[in-house]
């Protein structure tokens, strides 16, 4: 592990490859144990590196946080979703390689992305968690997010229940 300069910028194409590694090895650790086996791992092998290059040249906000010249990290945001929730940005998708996590990286990324999406004048911020992703909860919580909304998801035969976590402007 490299421990010089940490940087927070947009993706470039050049990073699909390392962007494909973090997403790979953060969902792994992540959800073992609480998507089933088969279905995790469709879902970590549709985002290759082509995904990632082609999410990136068609300007997706994705932006990745460098410890060196490592990418650790990748958060993907833009306009909520969900309709029916009154806030203007959503986090797609926010992952730390885990040896990496616990670092306050992801304190990072989440503020980096916030403040984009307030420039682009997104106010107020929803982020979906799978209610069984501690981890994931348990961040949000620390950061001040408040339970908004829930649903479910279907993977394969086992439904999960989620939770939307807010922030006002």
């Amino acid at each position: 592990m490299t421990t010089g300069l940490i940087e927070i910028r947009r993706a470039k194409p050049a990073d699909a490859k390392a962007i494909a590694a973090v997403h790979d090895d953060a969902w792994r650790t992540a959800y073992r144990g609480i998507i089933p086996g088969i279905e995790l791992e469709r879902m970590v092998e549709r985002r290759g590196p082509r995904w990632w290059d082609a999410a990136i040249r068609r300007g997706s906000r994705l932006s990745v946080l460098l410890v060196g010249e490592d990418i650790a990290g990748y958060v993907n945001y833009g306009g909520n979703r969900a309709k029916a929730l009154p806030y203007g940005g959503e986090i797609y998708e926010i992952y730390l390689h885990p040896q990496y996590q616990g670092l306050g990286f992801g304190q990072r990324l989440f503020a980096a992305a916030r403040r984009d999406l307030a420039i682009a004048r997104l106010g107020g911020l929803v982020v979906w968690a799978l209610a069984e992703n501690e981890s994931a909860v348990g961040f949000y919580q620390a950061l001040g997010g408040q339970p908004v909304a829930s649903s479910t998801e279907q993977f394969g035969s086992k439904t999960l229940d989620k939770t939307a976590f807010a922030w006002q402007r």
